[in-house]
């Protein structure tokens, strides 16, 4: 019997412990990887805290996986041992329905997510079916690559589905986890990019790290110094905002895109996009073909999230300090050989 080894948390808020699980028999499809990285995202504490839904303990966390794959069922195909892959926040789908047969697998009825049903990164070993494990190009680097796996997925989707073009003006509405990689993609697809954050102390980061102007998120006075400005806003926090302010930056036909998990309700009034007719939409973590492109896009562009490291050990200050809110920007578990 093989037996995998991580850190789950067995109850809603409750610290990650040690734990040793049979992770059955692999599906002949299925790839085991050895993990060597794993970020750190809020999706991972909204599971240990059940804050979206009320979740099944115990949880192993982690779907910011990098590593090597150490084992290939007898169906997987384009995959082999000894490749470095990255895992994201699905691990499995139908691969027969609509969707999975249109290239959009993350939209399945049947997709499994990484954490959810299973466990996840947060382990020395994890499986997935080998299509969401992806080769990672030679010049991203593995040490900081995981967060692009989900962060950067999820990020990255909205330019792709909506054909943002390189003379679009695109403001970014939170300087984070996801914000801090939008960001840096809106640059280098050439966009003129304006950072939105409350907190002052983020705008001369937001300028590093490609941003044209800053602008608050939460001042009434300076959203409507912009107004009608914007053909694009993407917004990555999970926040409540002053939704019809920030609608108002926005030109005729432009769209608020919403990638943030906001729990409570959007109160927004139709006046401004009606008149204007502009929209609101919102989109997931992507397909393995569009995770594949966004690793390309950030091999060629030297696009990588910029990451605090702690040991795998150390798990429970790794998470507190995501829960502080001091992360830059984004914190990655370092798997001991």
């Amino acid at each position: 019997m093989t037996l995998f080894h991580g850190w789950a948390a067995h109850a809603s808020g409750a610290p990650l412990q040690p734990i040793e699980f049979d992770p059955g028999l692999m599906d002949p499809e299925d790839v085991e990887i050895a993990v060597e990285y794993c970020g750190v995202c809020h999706s991972d504490l909204a599971m240990v805290d059940s804050e979206w839904f009320p979740v099944n303990y115990p949880i192993v966390p982690g779907h910011e996986v990098v590593g090597t794959i150490v084992a290939v069922g007898a169906q997987a195909k384009g995959r082999s041992v000894g490749q470095r892959v990255g895992l994201g926040w699905h691990s499995k789908s139908c691969l027969h329905c609509h969707h999975c047969m249109g290239g959009e697998q993350n939209l399945c009825g049947k997709r499994q997510p990484t954490i959810i049903g299973r466990h996840g990164g947060f382990a020395d070993k994890v499986r997935a079916h080998w299509s969401w494990a992806l080769p990672l190009p030679a010049a991203l680097d593995p040490a900081s690559a995981g967060p692009l796996m989900c962060g950067g997925g999820t990020a990255f989707l909205p330019f792709v589905l909506h054909d943002i073009k390189p003379t679009d003006r695109v403001g970014v509405v939170g300087i984070g986890g996801l914000g801090h990689l939008a960001v840096k993609f809106a640059k280098a697809w050439g966009c003129e990019v304006t950072a939105f954050t409350s907190s002052p102390s983020k705008r001369e980061e937001a300028l590093l790290l490609g941003a044209h102007r800053t602008v608050s998120s939460v001042d009434v006075k300076e959203l409507k110094a912009i107004a009608g400005q914007l053909d694009f806003l993407l917004v990555t926090v999970g926040a409540s905002l002053e939704w019809d302010a920030l609608i108002g930056t926005l030109a005729a036909k432009g769209r608020l895109h919403m990638v943030g998990v906001v729990t409570e309700a959007m109160k927004v009034r139709t006046g401004g996009l009606l008149s204007w007719q502009r929209c609101i939409s919102a989109s997931p973590t992507p397909s393995p073909v569009v995770l594949g492109k966004m690793l390309e896009f950030c091999a060629r562009h030297g696009i990588a999230p910029q990451v605090e490291h702690f040991a795998m050990d150390d798990v429970n200050a790794a998470l507190d300090h995501l829960r502080s809110g001091k992360a830059r920007y984004r914190v990655v578990l370092d798997v001991k050989p």
